[in-house]
């Protein structure tokens, strides 16, 4: 059980609406949603943070970020949400899927490209900062805007572990688990 009750049905409307814009149709709120919008602040900033909105990645580039950072923080909560939702549409493969948990960034799974994002989001966690030679092979497969997404992402869904993680949120039935060793 979540170290703090999440809110339970029937929800404010405000935040009933606010939930129907993010869920999918037939899909109940995220443990994460409506815990987090126990404290009009936290979702407020949450929703501000703008995490759902496109930007300037692809869904693809998007998804390897998120799902390495989330398993980075073995934050198996939010890694397993978007391994549920996001894999098909993203077109990762099962052996992708595996190696935001478990490969390095130079897997042979990963495109060149791709393992630029993977070293990138490495560095972040591990050390904030990228080395030259790191930030020049990013530089050459992602344009500003895009690096500044990375950066943004990374920072964002390292605090939607914090909560899943320090909040102790249970896992949800439809995501999916990380791989076995």
């Amino acid at each position: 059980m979540s170290r703090i009750a999440p809110l339970e049905p029937p929800y404010p409307p405000q935040v009933q609406e606010q939930f129907d814009k993010v869920m999918p149709p037939d899909v109940p709120p995220l443990v994460l949603f409506r815990t987090v919008a126990t404290s009009t602040r936290a979702w407020d900033k949450l929703r501000g943070g703008s995490l759902l909105d496109r930007g300037p990645l692809t869904l693809k580039e998007r998804e390897i970020v998120i799902d390495r950072t989330c398993a980075l923080n073995t934050c198996e909560y939010e890694w397993g949400i978007h391994i549920a939702f996001f894999k098909s549409p993203a077109k990762l493969t099962d052996e992708q899927v595996r190696a935001t948990v478990l490969g390095a960034a130079d897997a042979s799974c990963w495109n060149e490209a791709e393992a630029a994002l993977i070293a990138a989001v490495d560095a972040l966690h591990h050390r904030a900062t990228w080395t030259d030679a790191e930030f020049a092979a990013l530089k050459r497969h992602y344009d500003s805007d895009k690096i500044l997404e990375i950066i943004q992402l990374c920072g964002a869904y390292r605090t939607i572990s914090y909560f899943c993680n320090a909040l102790q949120l249970p896992l949800e039935s439809i995501g999916a688990r990380f791989p076995e060793v």
